[in-house]
């Protein structure tokens, strides 16, 4: 793991050296080639460590102040540490579903039905003009016709959007 320590108003010395590179190499063994930086930094009272880790693309940060800069480092490894379980964690189960997502896609193939009605829809015909029923469609973005009682004829109408996505279509049943 390449490691770089960076001391902001704060002189890094041999034994806060050493004891960073100790703790980041339980992070260096998730990875096979990673890059750390540490930046430590002390304000008033407070001893701040940033821990910003590059690994497989994926990027973890940690910051965390405390009274001691070791416990402020013990956090921040304790913190990017679970990142990357959670991360893992994470891929290991899109994969798994992946795989069952692929198995199901793969056995639907096999049965797949044809000429059936596989879903019913219910919904309330109301009467009205078919100027109403296109801005009652347009307040519903999501649809994509509306059936409704032409006022004028008293018989069931359908108004539908257009391939164009700015125009409507009128469906009326013949005399």
């Amino acid at each position: 793991m390449k490691i770089k320590i960076i001391g902001k108003e704060l002189k890094i010395t041999e034994a806060i050296n050493d004891y960073v590179e100790k703790k980041l190499d339980r992070i260096d063994k998730y990875f096979e080639d990673a890059e750390a930086e540490v930046t430590l930094r002390t304000e008033r009272e407070e001893q701040i460590a940033e821990i910003y880790v590059i690994a497989n693309g994926e990027k973890y940060r940690a910051v965390t102040e405390d009274k001691d800069m070791y416990a402020s480092i013990d956090k921040d490894i304790d913190i990017i540490e679970g990142q990357i379980r959670k991360a893992k964690t994470k891929k290991e189960k899109m994969l798994r579903e992946g795989s069952i997502r692929t198995m199901e896609v793969n056995q639907e193939k096999h049965t797949e039905v044809e000429n059936e009605i596989i879903k019913t829809s219910y919904y309330e015909i109301k009467p009205m003009l078919p100027e109403d029923a296109v801005l009652k469609l347009q307040e519903k973005p999501t649809h994509n016709f509306l059936a409704f009682i032409n006022v004028e004829t008293g018989k069931v109408n359908v108004v539908h959007k257009l391939k164009d996505g700015k125009n409507f279509g009128l469906v009326e049943p013949e005399e």
